[in-house]
């Protein structure tokens, strides 16, 4: 059941079976273990020592075979805050790798809710007024953590970021609350030219989402990303256009 979060924090497939047939087994044998785990004997041994390693398991020697158990749950939260940690150590070094060469002019897909994600912090990296055109409060996207968007929404106000939005008309009745979420300037496209499609731009940046729904970004979204000064000018320039032509909001 929860061999794949496992995993995702770094246990191999042997590792997570393994580390979940003991917790719901208390102390057993590898004989035991290897039967309920569906894993080999002789693999039974080599991922019960790296569990041991990873302070997961615990050996319990007795005569004739030796029995394991499970330390608590609670551990995986030391392993992740270590990596956490690791991560903030060699951070500062890292964005000065990818500071160091920035990107004029670059196309390329960001795929799925980790992408949206990444588009996210695209916007407050970049620090830059940003011109939403047919938004679909897409923020509030099923499966974005609310400790995301809420550290998301906290560096935008660090940053005094500001926002001209031109919602799709369908968020006026379907997610009126981004209304009041997402600061700045908005005003209504007219319901005639609802599409299922998003443009923003910020800085350099032209990002345009495709087949999405009101509030919902979908798990298999697309994001196309292009980075060029006067293509994005451009688009600032049209945005501009039908801003002006947009009736204000009531």
């Amino acid at each position: 059941m929860y061999e794949a979060l496992f995993q995702n924090i770094g246990l191999s497939p042997n590792e997570a079976k393994i580390y979940e047939t003991l917790l719901s087994s208390g102390e057993v044998s590898v004989s035991v273990i290897s039967a309920r785990a569906h894993v080999h004997r002789r693999n039974v041994y080599d991922a019960l020592q790296r569990l041991i390693d990873r302070g997961l398991v615990s050996p319990v020697f007795q005569k004739g075979e030796n029995v394991y158990s499970a330390v608590n749950p609670e551990k995986l939260f030391e392993i992740v805050e270590e990596k956490a940690q690791q991560i903030n150590t060699v951070m500062p070094d890292l964005r000065k790798l990818f500071e160091a060469t920035p990107r004029h002019e670059a196309a390329y897909i960001y795929r799925g809710v980790e992408g949206f994600k990444n588009y996210m912090r695209d916007l407050v990296r970049v620090s830059q007024d940003t011109y939403f055109l047919g938004a679909k409060a897409l923020w509030f996207t099923p499966g974005v953590p609310r400790s995301f968007l809420d550290n998301f929404v906290k560096n935008s106000q660090k940053k005094k970021l500001h926002y001209w939005t031109l919602y799709d008309h369908r968020v006026k009745t379907e997610k009126p609350e981004a209304l009041k979420a997402v600061r700045g300037e908005y005003k209504f496209l007219p319901p005639q030219y609802s599409t299922p499609g998003v443009v923003d731009i910020f800085g350099d940046y032209v990002v345009t989402f495709t087949s999405v729904s009101v509030g919902n970004f979908g798990e298999d979204g697309m994001i196309f990303v292009m980075i060029h000064p006067e293509l994005a000018e451009t688009y600032r320039t049209w945005f501009r256009l039908i801003w002006d032509l947009c009736p204000a909001s009531k």
